[in-house]
């Protein structure tokens, strides 16, 4: 039987061609007046998502890693 990808997680994590796991930064949808340019900056790029972490999130995407 196949297995369902998690619809939350396929939103929200992109997983790269070497199979890391990137996600976005949090502090970047409100209150944007009050953070500075260099802390918006800051939170630009995605995030590596940590090795304590890897797991679970191949298992919400079974079929993302390569």
């Amino acid at each position: 039987m196949k297995q369902k990808t998690h619809s939350g997680a396929k939103k929200r994590v992109k997983v790269t061609g070497t199979g890391k796991f990137i996600f976005a930064h949090s502090c970047k949808r409100h209150l944007l007046s009050d953070k500075s340019k260099k802390a918006k900056g800051r939170n630009k790029y995605g995030i590596v998502a940590h090795a304590t972490n890897k797991l679970a999130a191949q298992r919400c995407l079974p079929y993302g890693v390569k």
